[in-house]
This record gives structure tokens, C-alpha cells and sequence, in this order.
């Protein structure tokens, strides 16, 4: 595979109207291989002209793509998907090299990315509505959904590819045009989206996508321009509280999915060799760096040390190193920021008392590579209790009722993912509905699909993304009275 062959096919400019081209004046942003702290190569800085442009195009658009017949629509999806897996392996390559991931894990995440489009292909012929009659009899109630109108997309650098086939395949589906914003830091994966949904057919002026190295530069604009009838962000709890208040100026449809502080319950009664395969996948998974990863593990005292040893055992094994290094599980973490606040938060622990049972430490090699860590004595007013740690870094905390694991998983302002292992299916119920969380891994560590709801309760979102209500984001219903004569 040549990496840099693949990176000089990528249209790298902003892309509006179907066309691609360079940002006002030139500007460029320098995209780093976090595995080397290396340049990559450059894509362009749009200008707050260039967002003007975008939703311009998106407003102008929207009309004639929301009359587009269903089926073509959802025809697009289709080729859309195959498209992507076709190039799986180019994707695969360019996602590892711009954010860290091992290539096997990549490749993962573009056929779930992929698998969007092909949900919501099948879902934009299913659009329905209702026809009944009123009460006294004298009106036929007809009753449509209808696209909402432009939409805003913000998607994070954790899942470049997901996260925009989330929110791309509902709009494209629903017959929403769109204003995408990708992360700075991971912008190449996203721009071969962009390309892929070019080459199935989209036509110009329904996706519009502006990079750049500041999102308040290019977002702004948009929340404010009276055009975009939509916004929908995946990121911080706070930059999603910034969001809700400017969209709240012009009475914006919202979805938010935001920080998470995922607890993973391990009752007496699990099947220990069960939860620790579940373990390493809800907290190895993009190397910790997602927002449903397993952040606090609450284990019953009577199985903590067989617990512990066995997760400790499995993360001290696993091969760290360029992602697209053949055998590598664990690759860097995306920069240099996010492997100093990974330390902080163990150094913190470990100085109110904490045990390091493996890991702790950053690798001694170029880039932002932390050793996978399994931490035992976690003190009550220890930051790992309360921080999402966004790295490979598990806190054991020990309980011994099952009031006492609630109430500790749920004394947060968080409410994203959860992780329950017992081998009771009552109590298993029982806990998942005293759980304060908007999705659950029942004796499984994976909870993300594009069949299901995704997202959260409390500061964690607002709204569903996915699954059957996925596409409801982007429709608001309407209502004809008709008259019986």
C-alpha cells in the first residue's frame, strides 16, 4: 500500500456548490501523523467567506433536493456505500496515518461508517405520515414529515469516518442539504467521504464542506445566517451548551452528542472471563478515545483481584506502534495535549495513593504514546472519578452492594454509556433501568450500531442518531386540514 499515493489523490480544498477549490487566499492547515508528530500533508483553512458561501449554496439547494424522489435519494446512499468499501483499505490507511488507530481498527470503523449509508438508504422510502379524520367528523387530518431544511454538521476527530456517515446518511435520506464541518485534526478522512458521496451521484450543492483550523471562524456564520434550519454536533459538553445557545437565536432543530463517563459494573455474579473481554473493548477500543468507553470500573470487593489481574494481564500484552505497522493494537493517541492530560490524571491518582498495576507512563518513542494502565486504590476525591480520561487507562473502584455500584455510576452530570456484566438476567434488568445512561452493553462491551439509537441523557445530548428515530432529526412534521364538504 502507498500511503502517499493515496494522500495526493485526495482533493484536499473546501467543496462547495460540487466543486472543489482552495480556501480564500490560500490558506492551508498542516495535518500531523500523530504516530511521528510528522506533517501528513495540508488541507485548506476556509475563511468565514468560504462558510458564507457554503450554506448560501445549502439554502439555495435545499428546495429542489427536497423534492427529489425517495428512492433516488436513497439510491445515492446505496452506491455511496458500496463506494466505501470498495476503498476500504485506502480509508483505513489515511484514518490510522491522521489519527492514530491501528489499521485493523480503522478498516472496523469503515464498514460500520459505511453501514449509515446503507441504513438510511433503506429508510428514506419509509418516510411515512397519516391520514385520519377529526374528531367532530367535518375535517380529514392529513399529516406529513418533511425535511427540515439546511442542516450544520460538526463532527469530532475520534471517528472521522462515523461520524459523518451519521449525520450525512439521516440528511441525505430525509432530503436535508448540508454545511459539514470536519475536526481539524482529522479532516482527510471526512474530505474522502466527501469524494466517495461525489462519485455516487449527490448532486452539487447538497453536502457543502469547509475546513478550517477554527471552527467558531466557519460554525458561527452558519448558526447565524438565518439559512440553517438544523444543527447536529458530536464533541465536548461545553462546546455543545455554546451551540444550543446560539441556535436557540433562531429556534434551531437540535441534536448533541457529547461527553461521556461510561461506568462498567462487574457484579459478583459475572462471568469474570466474560467481563474482562468486554473490558478491553469497551476501554481499548480507539485506544480509550471515545466517548462510550469505559471510564470508571465499579468491580464487586469478592472478584476485584481476579478482576484486576486478568485486565492487567491483557492490557500489559498489548503491541503498541504505528497503527499501520502489521500486529499493532494500541497506536498513539491523537497529540500532544491529549497525552499530557492522560498523565496528569494517572499521576494524579497515583499521588493520592493509587496502584499501578501495569502501564502508567508514556512511551519513549516519537509521538503521543501512552502504555495501556489498569489503577487499583482509587481514592474518593481522586479527577479520574469525575474526568472522562479520553486514553487507555482503567480506575478498579471496588463496592460491595448493589445500591452502593448505582449510586457511585450514577453520581455524575453524564448520562451517554453504561456497561452492566452479571450473569442474573433480573438484576442485569433490573440495574440497566436504574442506570442513569441513554445505552447500555448488557454482558457486551460494544453498544454502537447503526440499527440502534445512539446518544444520551443529562449533560451527555439531546436527541437519537441512528436507528429508525435517526432520521425523525431531520423531518419536522406537518398538518393539512382538509375539509369534508
Amino acid at each position: 500500500m502507498d500511503l502517499q499515493a493515496i494522500l495526493d489523490s485526495i482533493e484536499t480544498g473546501v467543496f462547495i456548490g460540487g466543486t472543489w477549490r482552495p480556501a480564500e487566499g490560500g490558506k492551508t492547515i498542516e495535518v500531523i501523523n500523530p504516530a511521528t508528530a510528522e506533517v501528513l500533508t495540508t488541507v485548506a483553512d476556509g475563511s468565514e467567506n468560504d462558510a458564507l458561501e457554503a450554506i448560501r449554496v445549502a439554502g439555495e439547494t435545499q428546495q429542489t433536493w427536497a423534492a427529489t424522489a425517495p428512492r433516488e435519494r436513497g439510491e445515492i446512499l446505496r452506491r455511496a456505500w458500496e463506494l466505501l468499501m470498495e476503498r476500504q483499505d485506502d480509508i483505513a490507511a489515511v484514518m490510522t496515518a491522521e489519527m492514530g488507530k491501528s489499521f485493523a481498527e480503522a478498516k472496523g470503523e469503515v464498514a460500520y461508517g459505511a453501514e449509515f449509508f446503507r441504513w438510511f438508504s433503506e429508510e428514506a422510502v419509509r418516510i411515512g405520515g397519516d391520514f385520519t379524520k377529526s374528531t367532530d367528523g367535518a375535517n380529514r387530518l392529513m399529516i406529513s414529515h418533511e425535511p427540515v431544511g439546511p442542516a450544520v454538521l460538526i463532527t469530532p476527530w475520534n471517528f472521522p469516518l462515523a461520524m459523518g456517515t451519521r449525520k450525512i446518511g439521516p440528511a441525505i435520506a430525509a432530503g436535508c442539504t448540508m454545511v459539514f464541518k470536519p475536526a481539524k485534526l482529522t479532516p482527510l478522512t471526512s474530505l474522502m467521504l466527501a469524494q466517495a458521496l461525489q462519485d455516487a451521484g449527490l448532486p452539487a450543492g447538497v453536502l457543502n464542506i469547509v475546513t478550517s483550523q477554527s471552527a467558531r471562524r466557519v460554525v458561527t456564520p452558519w448558526m447565524e445566517s438565518g439559512i440553517a434550519r438544523k444543527v447536529t454536533f458530536t464533541g465536548s459538553t461545553e462546546v455543545g451548551i455554546g451551540l444550543l445557545e446560539q441556535a436557540a437565536q433562531n429556534v434551531m432543530k437540535t441534536s448533541m452528542e457529547l461527553g461521556g463517563n461510561a461506568p462498567f459494573i462487574v457484579f459478583e455474579d459475572a462471568d469474570i472471563d466474560k467481563a474482562v473481554e468486554g473490558a478491553m473493548l469497551a476501554k481499548m477500543r480507539n485506544v480509550g478515545e471515545a466517548c462510550t468507553a469505559a471510564n470508571r470500573f465499579f468491580v464487586h470487593s469478592s472478584v476485584a483481584d481476579e478482576f484486576s489481574q486478568k485486565l492487567a494481564e491483557r492490557m500489559g500484552a498489548m503491541t503498541i506502534g504505528n497503527g499501520l505497522d502489521e500486529g499493532v493494537e494500541v497506536g498513539p493517541l491523537v497529540e500532544e495535549p491529549a497525552l499530557e492530560k492522560v498523565q496528569a490524571l494517572v499521576d494524579g491518582a497515583v499521588e493520592k495513593g493509587a496502584t499501578v498495576l501495569t502501564g502508567g507512563k508514556r512511551v519513549d518513542r516519537p509521538g503521543y504514546f501512552f502504555e495501556p494502565t489498569v489503577l487499583t486504590n482509587i481514592a474518593e476525591d481522586c479527577e479520574l472519578r469525575r474526568e472522562e480520561i479520553f486514553g487507555p487507562v482503567a480506575p478498579i473502584i471496588t463496592f460491595d452492594t448493589e445500591d452502593e455500584a448505582l449510586a457511585q455510576a450514577n453520581s455524575t452530570d453524564y448520562g451517554l454509556a453504561g456497561y452492566i456484566y452479571s450473569e442474573n438476567i433480573g438484576r442485569a434488568l433490573s440495574a440497566s433501568e436504574r442506570l442513569e445512561v441513554g445505552m447500555i452493553g448488557l454482558n457486551t462491551g460494544l453498544v454502537s450500531n447503526p440499527a440502534a439509537p445512539f446518544g444520551g441523557v443529562k449533560m451527555s445530548g439531546l436527541g437519537r442518531e441512528g436507528g429508525r428515530v435517526g432520521i425523525e432529526e431531520f423531518l419536522e412534521t406537518k398538518y393539512v386540514a382538509v375539509p369534508r364538504d
